[in-house]
């Protein structure tokens, strides 16, 4: 006869789950089976009976003991609660997976080429900002009537304004936006950098230059962080690298606008003595353009939709991915292709949520110093977690490449122009002529006096009118009823000179600076020129910018050539081999004791240095995690440019003395460097974290 709950069984054995030994299922049973008291669960048929022998009745039935169904229950807890947890792990484990095949899916085309071209102009803004104060200085320091140590610190405070810039900056992006920092800086750039142009006097001209240096810094690690965060994993190194070529039509600019326009003295205008526009601040004018296009073509860019989801923006972030997936795909005609991300995996963070809590009470005063102090608390923070031990080594080992590659690079970019000028005072001094014992009387000098030296001349009755003075020095003579009108002066003094009965008229000969230990007997000076001589045409500046425009056209080749290797032999060995053939390339230095042997050398050394500089910066921005890179880049950007005013400092103090120290300290750093930089992890099949 069957079983009569045998069908029962069967026809509800689909809908329930089945225990087995071990934990397995294998028995079914109802869900709303009616539970049981563990006292009664011996039956009447089985008392008496020892424990060990009694039998539960619902055996013979299929159905499972209620010991058996808690403790299956409290399993099915146990696993579901497991399922969580490993659900919860696998969406922020797969955030940056899912935002690569994203990216995948929209393609490389128009949108990274548009993004590609606005970019770049900050970084060529960048380039310019490094060499505007070093080709303006010759003219500025005569205009301005700079000492020794007013050139020094205008010559450094633009590595100042951008090692502050790089920190402050990069800091901001991770917490404000890629796009907004960088708008906020190249605004504050091109409004300072204007500014400066107009500056009369020595300190509005540094301070101006400062803060512009400081806006400027911030280009750099923005840049490399925003534009890195819309390319995919098999794009991100080359075209990373074709983006470094910016900076290098950056000094090509400021190297061709500078010797096409400072040695044209009319391209400026005055009003009255006080107001001067001379044509080195036209230069200084002209070099804040790139900055302006690259402000205006980055309003019309959308934020990173890596940082978007960093901040818990999913719905803004699937928008900017929207926008990049159709402007690609119909510049390829494809216009009917979809975006068809539905969903983003977004980390959760409670920074936002903290500030829009305060911002609720309290004043408007209150509520601005409750962002803003909220804001720099979380900054700082962020810094702070560079140094946790998980990033520790790597950044420390970073760091130290970033310093000694910028070390030497820096300090021996400033060392080729001033050894340029040292040669060629060497050449002028060997040139000079020497006039000794020298009597003229009643002579009108009419022509240019250029590179002599008078010892103990008489003058009688002469007069000198509109003439140049350049590089003359009088010693020991004697001036007697002598006329001077309208006279330029450069390098010119008189030293130990008697003047009887002499009169200066609207020259630039000052009683205080060019008179040296003299006599001055019924000697007048008369509307004395205000502010130094500019001499427009000495011809060895013209050097000066063919040098800095052949060694910008220089680093061309290494670019091209880290731009297609990059992806291929990886970012560690386009480090090492680069930084390790630049070192080698110091010592070709002993050879410069021309001044087109420093020219050609110093190309030399910046092509084979070149791909170092992409490699860095590719790594950089794929060592570090979305909430930490553009801080991470921009503190060491500022260590660069930290190494940088340190190194120039030490190389300018050697001009003219000895090519050893220099060459020796920039093949130590280079071969530290070079070696350390193949400790760094290898980043070039890893997904941006």
């Amino acid at each position: 006869m069957d079983d009569p709950y045998q069908n029962n069984i069967n026809q509800q054995g689909d809908a329930y789950p089945t225990y087995g030994e071990g934990g397995e299922y294998t028995y079914p049973y109802q869900t709303d089976y009616p539970p049981q008291e563990e006292d009664d669960a011996a039956s009447d048929a089985t008392e008496g009976h020892d424990e060990d022998e009694q039998m539960y009745e619902g055996e013979y039935q299929g159905i499972p003991h209620p010991d058996e169904i808690k403790e299956a229950r409290r399993a099915a807890r146990r696993e579901a609660r497991m399922k969580a947890r490993m659900a919860a792990e696998v969406v922020e484990e797969t955030l940056p997976e899912q935002y690569e095949s994203i990216m995948e899916d929209c393609g490389h085309g128009r949108f990274q080429w548009t993004l590609f071209t606005v970019l770049g102009l900050a970084l060529m803004a960048d380039g310019v900002e490094c060499f505007v104060v070093s080709f303006a200085l010759p003219s500025a320091e005569k205009d301005m009537c700079l000492s020794n140590a007013d050139k020094g610190m205008l010559g450094l405070i633009v590595y100042v304004g951008m090692m502050i810039g790089a920190v402050l900056w990069g800091g901001l992006a991770d917490k404000l936006g890629r796009r907004q920092c960088l708008l906020y800086a190249l605004a504050i750039n091109c409004i300072f950098s204007f500014l400066s142009s107009f500056a009369q006097s020595y300190g509005f001209f540094i301070f101006f230059r400062l803060c512009s240096g400081i806006g400027i810094g911030g280009s750099i690690p923005v840049v490399y962080t925003y534009y890195a965060e819309f390319l995919q994993m098999d794009k991100r190194g080359e075209h990373l690298s074709w983006l470094c070529l910016f900076w290098m039509l950056g000094g090509l600019y400021a190297s061709f606008t500078a010797w096409g326009i400072i040695p044209h003295y009319g391209w400026g205008f005055s009003m009255g003595t006080e107001f001067q526009f001379h044509s080195w601040r036209v230069f200084v004018l002209v070099c804040f353009l790139p900055s302006v296009a690259a402000l205006a073509g980055l309003v019309f860019m959308p934020e990173s939709p890596r940082f978007l989801l960093e901040t818990a923006r999913h719905d803004e972030a699937w928008m900017v991915l929207r926008q990049v997936h159709d402007t690609n795909w119909r510049a390829k005609g494809e216009p009917e292709r979809v975006f068809q991300v539905s969903q983003l995996k977004v980390p959760q963070t409670q920074d936002d949520e903290f500030i829009e809590i305060q911002s609720e009470t309290g004043t408007a005063f209150q509520r601005f110093m409750v962002r803003h102090m909220t804001l720099v608390k979380q900054v700082m923070k962020n810094m702070m977690s560079l140094a946790a031990p998980d990033v520790r080594l790597h950044g420390l080992f970073i760091a130290i490449v970033w310093f000694t590659m910028a070390f030497s690079f820096y300090g021996l970019g400033a060392w080729f122009p001033d050894q340029i000028k040292y040669l060629q005072f060497e050449e002028y001094e060997s040139n000079v002529k020497i006039f000794h014992r020298e009597k003229v009387e009643r002579f009108h000098f009419n022509f240019t006096l250029q590179n002599q030296v008078h010892k103990e001349g008489e003058y009688i009755h002469d007069r000198f009118i509109n003439i140049e003075i350049r590089n003359v020095k009088f010693e020991d003579s004697l001036f007697e009823n002598c006329y001077f009108e309208d006279v330029r002066s450069t390098e010119t003094f008189f030293e130990n000179c008697t003047l009887k009965n002499t009169v200066f008229y609207n020259t630039d000969l000052w009683e205080d600076s060019k008179f040296i230990d003299c006599d001055l007997e019924n000697t007048t000076f008369l509307h004395p020129k205000k502010g130094c001589h500019l001499n427009f045409q000495e011809e060895n500046d013209i050097l000066i910018y063919i040098d800095s425009f052949l060694g910008s056209l220089s680093v061309i080749p290494g670019n091209i050539l880290a731009g297609l290797l990059m992806d291929k032999i990886g970012r560690l060995k386009i480090i090492g081999g680069s930084m390790l053939g630049s070192a080698l390339c110091t010592f070709f230095l002993l050879l410069c004791f021309s001044q087109w042997a420093v020219v050609l050398f110093q190309c030399l050394f910046f092509a084979a240095g070149a791909a170092a500089w992409n490699g860095i910066e590719v790594v950089t921005v794929e060592l570090y995690p979305a909430s930490k890179r553009a801080t991470a880049f921009g503190v060491l950007n500022g260590t660069c440019k930290l190494a940088a005013i340190i190194s120039t400092f030490i190389f300018g103090k050697f001009i003219g003395i000895t090519k050893i120290i220099p060459i020796i300290l920039s093949f130590s750093a280079l071969v530290c460097g070079g070696l350390l930089s193949f400790k760094l992890p290898e980043t070039r099949e890893v997904i941006l974290q």
